[in-house]
């Protein structure tokens, strides 16, 4: 019997025994941190994150291999990278979101901002789906998923020093990719 707000270790318990409530559960609870790293990890694009997310889960649901030597959120973020990286060697570029966001001609003030905001946010995802995996993950990691350095460590399976070299290294690829937009809002 689970009890009424079950872990993560708990509904895996549940699932390696059959419990589809649980394998639902689990799903919901965390398909949301599977999608949003995917959506960054490839620039936005829907469709891709969404098969992502499908295969991460797909691989927890029928593998059910946690075992529980870190946190579990810690191991789906793995799975979840891994996957994302996975799928940009088999495709072979990069994502170039360039050109779906179309914007109206007349614009109000407030929306000529937002419309701005958008175009900067948009050039910064385009430029982050462009950065080499090894790059990527970690900003991925830190500015989307919000984990620390140790976190990102623990996910990537690295020292806690390579994570903070690559996310350097990031960081000025980003700045002289994007530097052309430090004054656009």
């Amino acid at each position: 019997m689970m009890t009424e707000n079950p872990t993560n270790r708990e509904l895996l318990a549940a699932c390696r025994n059959g419990d589809r409530e649980a394998m639902h559960d689990l799903y919901v609870g965390n398909q949301r941190r599977v999608f949003s790293v995917a959506m960054n990890y490839f620039g936005g694009n829907r469709d891709l994150a969404e098969d992502i997310t499908q295969k991460v889960f797909l691989k927890l649901l029928t593998k059910l291999d946690f075992r529980g030597e870190s946190e579990f959120t810690t191991w789906l973020y793995r799975i979840t990278v891994n996957a994302c990286t996975d799928e940009a060697r088999k495709l072979n570029r990069f994502v170039d979101l360039s050109g779906m966001f179309g914007l109206g001609e007349s614009r109000s003030s407030v929306q000529q901002l937002m419309a701005e905001s958008e175009e900067v946010s948009d050039a910064v995802q385009r430029e982050v789906a462009k950065l080499r995996p090894k790059l990527r993950g970690p900003i991925v990691l830190k500015y989307v998923e919000g984990l620390s350095y140790q976190e990102i460590a623990e996910v990537l399976e690295c020292s806690v020093g390579t994570v903070s070299s690559r996310l350097n290294r990031g960081h000025k690829v980003l700045a002289s990719k994007l530097g052309h937009l430090r004054n656009a809002l």
